[in-house]
């Protein structure tokens, strides 16, 4: 058992290693482009339903109104895709490290912003138009960099020593 779970942390680490080296693969960018997508539009639907007219103000005094919201349409999309945000968020974890994913998900503050000045009729000041540029130029200086960071490979008598302390 230990020899399997030591071989298997092997590929993982040589997977790892490869993806520092090696550009992205087309279902690794689809990933990212949930990560990225998926969020906003998860939050643009909670919004979206909690704006809805009739729906009573949510409280924590009063917990059966939350539980009412969750199973409105607009709620009950938004937190779908929040799953779906998080689903794909782990699998990109995954591969990458956490200074490359989590600015696919700044890139979703631009999407939020269109959302919300299109579909949800939202004013966006120019300052918070600036903001989100800003936010965009940093995210592009962050993609142009590698996937995961390398790290050396641990020496054969370290491994070694690591292997013979899980097979005890």
């Amino acid at each position: 058992m230990h020899l399997i779970f030591a071989a298997s942390n092997h590929q993982q680490r040589n997977f790892k290693t490869q993806m520092a080296h090696a550009r992205l693969l087309p279902r690794q960018y689809l990933i990212l482009g949930l990560v990225a997508v998926s969020a906003p539009l998860g939050d643009t639907c909670l919004s979206r339903g909690m704006t809805m007219p009739g729906l009573p103000a949510i409280t924590l005094a009063h917990p059966a109104t939350l539980v009412a919201a969750v199973f409105t349409p607009w709620i009950a999309v938004g937190i779908a895709l929040l799953i779906g945000f998080f689903a794909s968020y782990l699998t990109a974890l995954s591969w990458a490290d956490l200074t490359f994913v989590l600015p696919a998900t700044a890139f979703g503050n631009v999407i939020v912003a269109l959302l919300s000045r299109f579909w949800l009729n939202e004013q966006i000041s120019l300052e918070r138009w600036a903001g989100i540029l800003l936010i965009t130029l940093g995210v592009g200086f962050v993609a142009h960099g590698p996937s995961l960071t390398e790290r050396p490979a641990p020496a054969a008598g370290a491994e070694a020593a690591v292997e013979g302390e899980q097979a005890r």
